[in-house]
C-alpha cells in the first residue's frame, strides 16, 4: 500500500519491471522512451539517466522507477543509506519518503547548487561521507540541489557505497 501511488500505478511498474530486461541493450533515450510508453503514469517526467526514469508527482515529490536492474540497486541503496546513516549526514541526503519494487519517491529538490558553493564545500561534504563509512561515487554537480536551510543535499546517490 502507497501513500503516494494509486494501485494501477503499482501495477503499471510492475508491467514495466516484466518488460523492462527486453530494451537492455537499447539506448539511454530509448529505455526511457519505452518505459514512458509502457508506464502510461500521468505525470510529468523530468529527467532520466542510464538507470532510472524521474517523474515530478507535483506534490512536492519525485518517483524514480528503475530502467534496468542496475536501477533497482540504486533504489534500495538510496532507501537503505538514508535509513541507516547517521542524522549529520543525513541532512545532506534527498529524504526518500516511500520505497517500493523498482521505485521510490524522494522529496523534489530544485534549487541549483551555485559552482562556487558547489567548489567550496563539497571537499568537506566527501570527506564527511568517507569519514562515516560512505564512499559517494558520482557526487556532481549536476547530482546535488540547495535545502531550504542552504545546505548542499544530494539528490541522486544511488552509486554511493554504504560498507
Amino acid at each position: 500500500m502507497s501513500l503516494f501511488l494509486s494501485n494501477w500505478e503499482i501495477q503499471s511498474i510492475n508491467l514495466w519491471l516484466s518488460e523492462m530486461h527486453h530494451y537492455k541493450n537499447g539506448s539511454k533515450s530509448q529505455r526511457a522512451n519505452k518505459a514512458k510508453e509502457i508506464l502510461q503514469l500521468k505525470y510529468k517526467k523530468i529527467g532520466n539517466g542510464w538507470q532510472r526514469i524521474v517523474y515530478d508527482l507535483n506534490n512536492g515529490y519525485v518517483l524514480k522507477v528503475a530502467l534496468t536492474k542496475k536501477g533497482i540497486q540504486c533504489n534500495k541503496r538510496e532507501f537503505k543509506i538514508y535509513n541507516h546513516c547517521q542524522a549529520d549526514l543525513r541532512k545532506h541526503l534527498c529524504p526518500v519518503k516511500e520505497f517500493g519494487d523498482g521505485w521510490i519517491i524522494m522529496k523534489k529538490m530544485s534549487i541549483k547548487v551555485p559552482n562556487r558553493i558547489y567548489q567550496e564545500e563539497s571537499p568537506q561534504l566527501k570527506d564527511k561521507f568517507l569519514a562515516a563509512g560512505i564512499k559517494p561515487r558520482d557526487m556532481s554537480n549536476r547530482n546535488v540541489r540547495l535545502s531550504k536551510k542552504g545546505e548542499i543535499t544530494v539528490i541522486d546517490y544511488g552509486h554511493f557505497i554504504m560498507d
